[in-house]
């Protein structure tokens, strides 16, 4: 047995595409949309909390919704999407390695950093809550665990998430409690309805240029603030690399064991999810109880559901169909699509758009999820056909490999 633990068997050969994976990864870029929105459109605390939603609150609506958004989508897309990233890592330096690459380690970091360099640039032009900071960072930390057996990614993956479920109960509990009043006035603050709506409201006013030279001078905070996602993203990347590895999002699993996996994870999630919500609205989403069920008390239940939508996708797209080819051309763009719905997003709700930001409840701002949803999928499968990837894919490899790629068939 190696000193160190870690599998010294070789890598497992490079498997070909997998339609049904793609199809996973569009439906995820397309499942991040409906809390996104939530994002660009209102304040940042009503991301989780419908009490600082300034235009809709907390009516029979906006719960309903807030309700159905927490049990099945909120950091269940987010946690597939990562995971589907670890996954990608994975496969692209396996087959660097097949292939007899001569630098697989530095052609990694290599597009680690033209993700950074691209999501710095999203995150000062477009988005607030871009994910490609975290994503380019918490990449860098994955060759580490490439030749681990699967069943280590999954304790290391099971770990971290136990570990930020107790730093941030932590603070949740005396919270919860009102043992520490501080802590009460602080979580009131920043996730419940008292958080500074002026200030909001006059940052959405901004023209593209303010927006640009204000984010520009956060520049220090915004690269501080991705390793506060770290643990998280880590966790559900190196769950993606087991089930690569595992050979679940590989295809090589029959449907019926994805099925069951699927139902027994959804069995054990989804009840416990609906109680945590029935918290939340039992208390009249109060700050510290909502918060602490959003950020702590629901991310292994999230991870479980997640790893359910994986299983019953794989096992739904193994059969092929228009739905699933276009959902495949979809995730074959899924950087394009991200970074396109934010565009979108923008013209909706930026000053230099339609200054939507602070002006739609919960139900209209999930009504116009409907807008970037429908052109992922009806503009990835034609692009595709002319082009042999989306605009940011290309761009992305192109700035890693330091030379323009190949773009046109």
């Amino acid at each position: 047995m190696p000193l160190s633990g870690v599998s010294t068997d070789p890598a497992p050969l490079p498997r070909s595409r997998v339609e049904a994976l793609d199809a996973l990864r569009g439906m995820a870029v397309i499942g991040i949309i409906p809390m996104n929105v939530i994002a660009w459109a209102m304040l940042p605390a009503a991301y989780i909390n419908p009490r600082a939603d300034v235009v809709g609150g907390t009516g029979p609506l906006e719960t309903a919704l807030w309700a159905l958004t927490f049990v099945l989508v909120e950091d269940k897309f987010r946690t597939l999407f990562a995971m589907l990233f670890g996954a990608g890592v994975a496969i692209l330096i396996e087959r660097a390695r097949a292939g007899n690459a001569a630098h697989p380690l530095r052609e990694h970091y290599a597009r680690m950093a033209a993700l950074m360099a691209i999501g710095l640039a999203h995150a000062v032009l477009l988005a607030n809550n871009d994910i490609l900071r975290s994503y380019a960072l918490t990449g860098c930390l994955l060759p580490i665990a490439m030749r681990w057996p699967v069943r280590r990614l999954l304790w290391a993956a099971g770990g971290l998430a136990l570990l930020e479920v107790t730093v941030i109960a932590l603070w949740a509990v005396p919270a919860i409690t009102g043992s520490d009043a501080a802590s009460s006035i602080a979580a009131e603050a920043q996730f419940g309805a008292g958080g500074d709506v002026g200030y909001y409201l006059d940052r959405a006013r901004e023209t593209f240029g303010e927006r640009v030279d204000r984010r520009i001078g956060e520049m220090p905070v915004m690269v501080i603030s991705v390793f506060s996602s770290l643990p998280n993203n880590l966790a559900a990347m190196l769950l993606g690399m087991a089930l690569w590895r595992g050979g679940l999002l590989a295809g090589e699993w029959p449907r019926q064991r994805l099925l069951r996996l699927a139902g027994w994870l959804a069995g054990v999630s989804l009840p416990v999810l609906a109680i945590l919500a029935a918290w939340s609205i039992a208390t009249d989403f109060d700050a510290a109880v909502t918060a602490a069920n959003a950020l702590a008390f629901s991310i292994p239940f999230n991870m479980a559901l997640g790893v359910a939508y994986a299983a019953l996708a794989m096992a739904l797209f193994a059969r092929g169909g228009t739905l699933t080819r276009r959902l495949a051309a979809a995730g074959r763009m899924a950087l394009s699509n991200y970074l396109f719905t934010s565009v979108i997003f923008a013209a909706l709700f930026h000053a230099w758009g339609l200054g939507l930001y602070g002006k739609v409840g919960r139900g209209a701002a999930e009504a116009l999820v409907l807008l970037p949803a429908a052109c992922i999928v009806l503009w990835s499968a034609p692009w595709l056909a002319r082009f042999r990837q989306g605009p940011a894919e290309w761009l992305w490899r192109s700035l890693a490999a330091l030379r323009p790629m190949p773009f046109r068939r």
